[in-house]
């Protein structure tokens, strides 16, 4: 389980604590970003974590855009999620116990060694739109986040432009040499990110996913 706090230093410095103690001095810190494993004992962690963390702490909660998996259309942080899985439970707990909480429900995390199709354990796929993100825009609007009054709030992040994945698995599979699967059947499922970008004046310095690896 890791989580990162920032604490008020002269250096705005990130503080790295694996599984801080109850009375640790982490859970004073003004921002605390919980990035954990749903297989950690999920519930049971974020659970003592926002009992642990000081009243005054920002929480900014790592989810996932898996919330979204009974859709196959368009959509957004407005959508109304009725099939509530362990992520979607999570945000709900979380947003129960805690008042200043950012909720980011992440796309599919990509990036340098994390390549779209390569570590494919099966050569049959869906087609669909991608609803990915690169990791340096994550961690930039997380950055630009901390330097906000924002302490309230669910953004998906996901880059803007929806290439097909059969399109990102033939540019990389030419680009890294590994062999192309089969696509069968497609999806419509995108996720939009226009609450982050108007927010917080965004732009994604990977906005294509086409172009993750270039």
């Amino acid at each position: 389980i890791l989580c990162y706090s920032r604490k008020e230093t002269s250096d705005a410095s990130l503080n790295y604590i694996y599984k801080p103690d109850a009375n640790s001095d982490f859970y004073k810190s003004k921002i605390i970003i919980i990035a954990i494993n749903t297989k950690d004992n999920y519930l049971n962690t974020l659970r003592d974590i926002a009992a642990n963390a000081s009243k005054a702490s920002t929480i900014i909660m790592m989810s996932s855009i898996s919330v979204y998996r009974e859709f196959d259309k368009e959509v957004d942080e407005n959508t109304i999620i009725t099939k509530v899985g362990l992520q979607k439970e999570a945000e709900e707990l979380m947003q129960s116990l805690r008042e200043n909480l950012i909720i980011l429900r992440l796309g599919g995390l990509m990036g340098d060694d994390r390549i779209s199709g390569k570590w494919k354990s099966t050569s049959t796929f869906s087609d669909g739109y991608v609803n990915y993100v690169h990791r340096d825009d994550v961690i930039e609007i997380v950055k630009k986040l901390i330097k906000t009054d924002i302490q309230n709030g669910i953004y998906n992040i996901v880059a803007p432009l929806h290439p097909l994945r059969s399109q990102v698995h033939q540019k990389n599979s030419q680009k890294f040499g590994f062999e192309l699967g089969t696509f069968k059947n497609m999806t419509y499922r995108k996720v939009v990110s226009d609450a982050i970008i108007k927010e917080l004046d965004y732009t994604f310095i990977y906005p294509n996913p086409l172009n993750f690896w270039d």
